[in-house]
């Protein structure tokens, strides 16, 4: 063998040294199903629906005002969000939901047909008479006889809304005694409201919820 020069005679000449194995294998990425995508983007979107539609049916729903009964309280396209949960808890515990008086609920009335009414209505009014209450609309007022005030009171004027919003007088002449599950209503606009002076006392059951929020317009906004 030759000897280059500059090396200690006969000292072996070394093969450059191959880069060491890296240990372990290496796998292409696995491409990511299009259908576990499309599955799992429906259950988040029926997963959501589902969410909404249960929160509008048992806890609360946005209505918007239509015409002028609850003026000068409500105004015609007011955005509302009522309550429902008190209704949903009395259904599940089977229990009658009773409002209390004052309140402004929603409800759905089906005795409009003679009032040019063909199609069941949701209105929205305010809570005058409770069940047992005797009713009495005469000379432009309301008054309630009860076991509490048997000699009579005025709602209109010792409850907080008649302070808050002053009412005009009730036209008509009604004396009517509230059965169980029977309420009395009246839109705030006493002389352009269809209620019970009309239609007669509202059964519970038939109660959407309660009136706790206007939203808008929002220079407006107010809680109830």
């Amino acid at each position: 063998m030759e000897e280059k020069p500059g090396m200690p005679a006969g000292m072996p000449i070394q093969a450059p040294q191959q880069p060491a194995p890296v240990s372990g294998t290496t796998t292409e990425p696995r491409p990511v199903s299009r259908l576990a995508d499309i599955v799992s983007t429906l259950f988040a979107v029926v997963a959501a629906l589902g969410l909404a539609l249960c929160l509008i049916a048992f806890v609360f729903q946005s209505y918007q005002v239509d015409g002028p009964s609850m003026e000068n309280t409500l105004q015609n396209n007011d955005r509302l969000i009522v309550w429902k949960v008190p209704r949903t808890w009395a259904h599940i515990t089977g229990h009658a939901y009773v409002p209390d008086r004052g309140d402004i609920i929603i409800f759905t009335e089906n005795n409009l047909a003679a009032y040019g009414q063909t199609d069941v209505k949701q209105l929205v009014k305010r809570v005058i008479g409770l069940p047992g209450d005797r009713v009495v609309v005469q000379n432009g007022v309301v008054t309630i006889y009860n076991k509490q005030h048997p000699g009579g009171f005025e709602p209109d004027k010792t409850l907080p809304y008649g302070k808050t919003h002053p009412l005009p007088i009730t036209s008509g002449n009604i004396d009517i005694t509230l059965g169980k599950g029977q309420i009395f209503v009246c839109g705030d606009n006493r002389t352009d409201s269809l209620d019970s002076r009309a239609f007669g006392p509202v059964d519970v059951k038939d109660i959407v919820g309660k009136l706790v929020l206007r939203i808008y317009p929002l220079n407006t906004v107010e809680r109830f």
